[in-house]
């Protein structure tokens, strides 16, 4: 069963982001992270101003490779520079360490249309 904490928001595509920072970390969900399986490298997003949905940037792993959606608009701030020389922490540990970006949000409504945790839990079956 893969785990997904109750106060994230989460995209249809796996992504989650964490609307209760002002600085929000965004990255995969558990499930994805399982789904791909070992992470061998991740392709940062640019720092910048992105739109809810936008393709940002693309994780391999030894399985395949797979976009990266941000889940919300705003701008991306930071990037995780570890992920560069350990991927793996996608896999490990992907509600912590393992975050891809972090975006200052332009809106903070737009967190509150993504799926809860029940949702996603439904989603992912």
């Amino acid at each position: 069963m893969s785990q997904v904490p109750a106060h994230l928001r989460y995209r249809d595509t796996h992504e989650w982001v964490d609307p209760a920072q002002e600085i929000s970390p965004v990255g995969i969900t558990d499930h994805a992270q399982a789904e791909l399986t070992d992470v061998v490298f991740v392709d940062p997003p640019k720092l910048g101003p992105v739109t809810a949905g936008q393709q940002v940037c693309v994780i391999e792993s030894v399985k395949a490779a797979s976009d990266i959606y941000t889940p919300v608009s705003g701008e991306i701030v930071e990037v995780n520079g570890v992920l560069s020389a350990e991927p793996g922490l996608i896999n490990t540990d992907p509600y912590g360490a393992g975050w891809i970006f972090k975006i200052k949000p332009s809106s903070p409504d737009e967190a509150a249309a993504l799926m809860d945790a029940a949702a996603y839990t439904a989603h992912i079956g």
